[in-house]
């Protein structure tokens, strides 16, 4: 029989080769789009009274985390070993979107190379932005923000939880996280999705840290650990949240950029325009995406070891 934590390790693995290989296909099978839509049919507060909204969003939050973790947790418990090897990549790639950030930031940049118009409407496909006034290094930072920022939840956070409890872990993570995407906002579904929020606060907050670590180290190794240490100590919290300015305000320090989000935040320091910096910004996510995965892998086949020597 094959080793568990040996499985494991290659299924988180071979998801992001298949990531890689396909990025992220659109069709409305996919399980996120299957997921997206479930959320919209129960999260739009226009069909509650508002008394209800907390109660709907309680039930909603708890039925869908359920119904989309369900199906990922039975395959991995009946799958035989190469049933689970050929499969399971599949379904974790599901929870992922390593690629496809990429892709959304490339289509800015090529966007703006046609014109500021063609680049504002490439980016206001990734932000919820307000994008009319923007010029195109507040385009291209609300480009790379995003791509900062979904780093933990769209690639490390899906990996680290996969790694701490399986398929379900990851598909659970993406259910409440999506939740969040779609109904965390301050407006009309403030309350409807309350909880979804606060869930998602709680399950992001050690990916977003280990990440940083990772991101530290590499920038470290990169000879600009100073830079970033000095931007997350400055400027972390200038974000609303306490996970989403860790990435950002690392990336920015440690590349030598600045995300504006204007009249909200300024995030690094402009030491070069993001049209230089855009290679290099990937390039981090790159390394943490990378990094996180091996010491997840490194995790698993500890706890293997420890567990083998508690046996005997």
């Amino acid at each position: 029989m094959a080793d568990p934590a040996v499985i494991a390790c290659s299924v988180l693995l071979l998801a992001l080769v298949v990531d890689r290989a396909i990025g992220d296909p659109r069709t409305p099978l996919h399980p996120v789009a299957l997921l997206g839509r479930l959320i919209a049919r129960w999260g739009n507060p226009a069909r509650y009274p508002p008394a209800w909204h907390r109660v709907v969003g309680l039930a909603g939050f708890i039925g869908t985390a359920a119904l989309f973790t369900a199906p990922f947790l039975v395959f991995e418990r009946a799958a035989p070993p190469l049933v689970l090897l050929v499969g399971a990549p599949l379904l974790l790639k599901s929870c992922l979107a390593w690629r496809a950030l990429e892709e959304h930031a490339a289509a800015v940049e090529l966007g703006l190379a046609r014109d500021l118009s063609a680049g504002k409407v490439a980016v206001g496909r990734l932000v919820s932005r307000e994008i009319e006034p923007l010029n195109a290094e507040q385009v291209l930072s609300a480009a790379y923000e995003s791509v900062a920022e979904n780093l933990v939840d769209s690639i490390t956070a899906p990996l680290i939880y996969y790694a701490a409890f399986g398929l379900g872990g990851s598909a659970c993570y993406r259910a409440v996280n999506t939740m969040d995407a779609m109904l965390g906002y301050r407006d009309e579904r403030e309350r409807i999705g309350h909880v979804a929020a606060r869930a998602d606060d709680l399950l992001t907050y050690l990916p977003a840290r280990i990440t940083g670590a990772v991101l530290l180290v590499y920038f470290s190794l990169a000879g600009r650990g100073p830079e970033a240490w000095a931007c997350l100590v400055r400027d972390r919290k200038k974000r609303p949240g306490f996970n989403g300015g860790i990435p950002m305000s690392l990336i920015a320090g440690g590349v030598g950029v600045a995300f504006e989000k204007p009249g909200v935040y300024t995030i690094g320091s402009p030491e070069r325009p993001l049209a230089e910096a855009g290679a290099a910004i990937i390039r981090a996510v790159r390394a943490a995406t990378i990094g996180t995965a091996l010491l997840a892998c490194g995790a698993l086949c500890l706890c293997a070891v420890f567990a083998n020597m508690y046996r005997t």
